[in-house]
């Protein structure tokens, strides 16, 4: 089986960790399934919630690495986070896909949806589909109700810029596993 990811394993550059993340397996509570898409955000990126400095909404992402940063999206879906880097600095890595593994019924009733495919494609049908709620902002991802997995192998991993954004869209920060038909968009 593989180790779950302790804080240490977040302490990196955002895209370094995004990029790791690819191939991991994310569970909250149970329901979850493996991370195909990240984007990497860092507090020297335009594009950042962090770039301004810390705010009231954005200021777990200035804490330890290792924890969840949720965040609510055009007022109506939760979105996930991991918080990386070093204290203090504020970057992290948006979850924007999974293939779903585990818990695909709850997932079902979550989204009401039945395609697979449609469950976690995207970081705001990922929030409903996985039931991430405000109260997990800065709850670590080594303790309940999170269980991150290390990626088991060797995973080809495509890269682009990220999507949904209006500045710093140059960046190729968004990473993928290549192939995979749980995406949110093709690259």
């Amino acid at each position: 089986m593989p180790r779950r990811l302790r804080p240490a394993d977040f302490a990196g550059d955002a895209p370094e960790v995004a990029r790791a993340l690819i191939g991991a397996v994310l569970l909250v509570d149970g329901v979850g399934g493996r991370i195909v898409e990240t984007e990497a955000y860092d507090r020297e990126d335009a594009a950042s919630h962090s770039h301004m400095g810390p705010t009231p909404r954005n200021r777990v992402m200035f804490g330890p690495p290792g924890r969840a940063y949720v965040y609510r999206s055009y007022g109506i879906h939760w979105c996930l986070n991991f918080v990386c880097r070093e204290e203090g600095h504020g970057a992290g890595v948006l979850i924007r896909a999974l293939q779903p593994l585990a818990g695909i019924e709850a997932m079902r009733e979550r989204r009401g949806v039945q395609e697979l495919r449609l469950l976690c494609s995207g970081p705001g049908r990922l929030g409903q589909a996985l039931g991430i709620v405000h109260e997990y902002n800065g709850h670590r991802l080594d303790r309940p109700p999170f269980e991150v997995r290390a990626a088991e192998g060797r995973h080809e991993v495509v890269v682009g810029p990220r999507i949904g954004i209006s500045k710093a869209v140059e960046r190729p920060w968004r990473f993928g596993l290549a192939g995979s038909p749980y995406l949110s968009r093709r690259f």
